[in-house]
C-alpha cells in the first residue's frame, strides 16, 4: 500500500475486519518484451481496478521452447496484486492488451500477510 509521508491524508484508513475470510488475494505474474509495453499493462491494470498494483522487474532473461525450438529472451516481469474474485477479469484484460499469442498469466495465492495490506487489495480492486 504506498504511503506518503508528507501527505498523511492521501493514506486511506482501512481496517483488517474490512477483509472477509472469503476475498482471497493473489499475486498474477505476466512478462513482456519492452520496459513500455510492462509498464502500459501494469498502468491499465490498476486504472480498470483489476490489479490493486503492479510491479515491473527488469530485464529478466528467459529460456523457453516455442514451436519446437529453445530460445533466449530479455523481458520484463510484471507482478499484479489482486483478489481470486478479480482474476478472470484481471486475465481478460491481460489476454485483451498483451501482443504475446500466448502470454503468461500464472496466480498464486498470497497464504499469509498483512491484514490492512490485504484490505487494501480488496478494496482498490472493488468494481466502480
Amino acid at each position: 500500500m504506498p504511503h506518503h509521508p508528507s501527505d498523511p491524508a492521501a493514506t486511506p484508513v482501512v481496517t483488517p475486519a474490512a477483509v472477509p475470510e472469503s476475498a482471497a488475494v493473489l499475486t498474477v505474474l505476466t512478462t513482456t518484451d519492452a520496459g513500455e509495453k510492462a509498464d502500459a499493462l501494469a498502468r491499465g491494470s490498476v486504472a480498470a481496478r483489476v490489479a490493486a498494483c503492479a510491479q515491473i522487474s527488469g530485464p529478466v532473461t528467459s529460456v523457453y521452447r516455442w514451436r519446437g525450438e529453445v530460445v533466449t529472451e530479455r523481458e520484463w516481469q510484471v507482478l499484479f496484486k489482486t483478489t481470486a474474485a478479480r482474476f478472470e477479469a484481471l486475465a481478460e484484460y491481460l489476454r485483451a492488451e498483451h501482443d504475446y499469442e500466448t502470454p503468461e498469466i500464472i496466480a498464486t495465492p498470497v497464504t499469509h500477510g498483512d491484514p490492512t495490506y490485504l484490505a487494501w487489495v480488496v478494496d482498490e480492486t472493488r468494481p466502480e
